[in-house]
């Protein structure tokens, strides 16, 4: 058996017709380094989206706060579009959805007014929470069954509504530290009676647009006033640690519940901009995999022309593996370098992104490294492919 050692490919390069339709082969070259460069892109901004897209939302502990409602539309305007028990257990369940607590509202009349200070009475609604959903809970907000005194909490939109609507009506315009000031009548009456209670405006919140009470309050009030217990939500507030999830999203939109699209809309596009990245990075695939196709055509032509030189070689001593292995080493060189112009091509691609976005802190000038180990691994599948169809065709000779 002859030593294969010590000779190189060169020694064996007369024996191949490399002439066979160099077309198939810089074809596939070029496929190959259009396809990295698409999928290598692809990736990297899908990482770009992630580090850009960024809701800015009133956080509690690293978490959104978000309500979401059922959408009303003509075929159900006249069922009770509230959310049930089960429904509210479904949505505790969904893995990215930490917590879900339902928005009680009262089922009495509530009519407040101001007394002199504030000439203006006006029907009320009230709603409940559980207290962690709330941004600013002081110490002071409970009550029990005896109190006269209920602490509200006060939405800051509402607030600033009526700062802006006070002027025309001559009323005064209110700061946070004077409305909290005031003592307001609430007047509840419903099929169980009248009473009046002095509601004190204990905070205000960016979180929720409503008008808070205690949820002992509201519950207790539910059923003295307006002989109502355990009563279906309008609304639920669910807790995540990102609301601009697609998988989020995917769900509301499933179960064709309507959310706060001021937002969410960051989601919105982030899904659309993932669609388009995931549809990108789809064709870089089918774009490798013709071009890997294509070379193997080439492969073909050679190892088909050089048939008798092969089975020559074979004759003569040389081992199949061994053969497999030189001929192999052949296009290493040339899928390292289609490896390096592809990324070097995203890396500029990138550097001129980070420039038309102003230089934005969110995004680096540079790949990151999860690109780079995705031009790694296509390196080393393209060797392993190449490998394996060399092996393939010599062993049928």
């Amino acid at each position: 058996m002859k030593n294969n050692q010590h000779i190189s490919y060169k020694t064996i390069a007369a024996f191949l017709d490399t002439q066979a339709n160099k077309g198939s082969k810089f074809f596939g070259y070029a496929g190959l380094c259009t396809g990295m460069v698409l999928l290598l892109t692809a990736a990297q901004m899908f990482i770009n989206i992630n580090y850009l897209i960024k809701e800015k939302n009133t956080r509690k502990d690293g978490f959104d706060f978000i309500s979401v409602t059922k959408t009303v539309t003509n075929e159900n305007m006249m069922k009770d579009n509230r959310f049930n028990e089960a429904d509210l257990q479904e949505l505790k369940q969904q893995k990215f959805i930490d917590d879900a607590a339902p928005l009680i509202s009262n089922q009495f009349r509530v009519k407040a007014s101001a007394g002199n200070i504030i000439p203006f009475s006006t029907d009320l609604f009230l709603e409940a929470i559980q207290s962690d959903f709330i941004d600013t809970v002081p110490d002071n907000f409970d009550w029990k069954p005896g109190d006269i005194n209920v602490p509200i909490v006060f939405s800051a939109d509402y607030l600033e509504m009526y700062n802006v609507f006070a002027p025309s009506q001559d009323l005064p315009q209110m700061s946070e530290s004077t409305i909290s000031s005031l003592t307001i009548i609430l007047e509840c009456h419903g099929p169980g009676g009248i009473e009046n209670f002095r509601g004190n405006i204990v905070a205000v919140t960016n979180r929720i647009s409503s008008v808070l009470v205690p949820q002992s309050f509201l519950q207790w009030a539910n059923k003295r006033y307006g002989n109502a217990e355990n009563v279906p939500a309008a609304r639920v507030y669910l807790k995540t640690k990102d609301a601009n999830s697609t998988e989020l999203l995917n769900f509301i939109d499933a179960k064709k519940y309507h959310l706060n699209k001021d937002k969410t809309k960051f989601g919105r596009i982030k899904q659309v901009l993932e669609g388009v990245i995931t549809a990108l990075a789809g064709f870089a695939v089918v774009v490798i995999i013709l071009a890997m196709l294509l070379f193997s055509f080439y492969l073909q032509l050679i190892i088909e022309r050089s048939r008798q030189n092969l089975i020559l070689l074979l004759t003569l001593g040389y081992s199949p593996e061994w053969l497999t292995k030189t001929l192999a080493k052949k296009w290493t060189p040339v899928y390292f370098t289609i490896m390096l112009i592809a990324t070097a091509l995203t890396s500029a691609f990138q550097l001129l992104f980070v420039q038309k976005m102003n230089n934005r802190a969110e995004l680096s000038h540079t790949l990151h490294p999860v690109v780079f180990a995705l031009a790694l691994l296509i390196l080393m599948l393209s060797i392993l492919i190449n490998y394996r169809m060399i092996k393939k065709m010599l062993y049928k000779l």
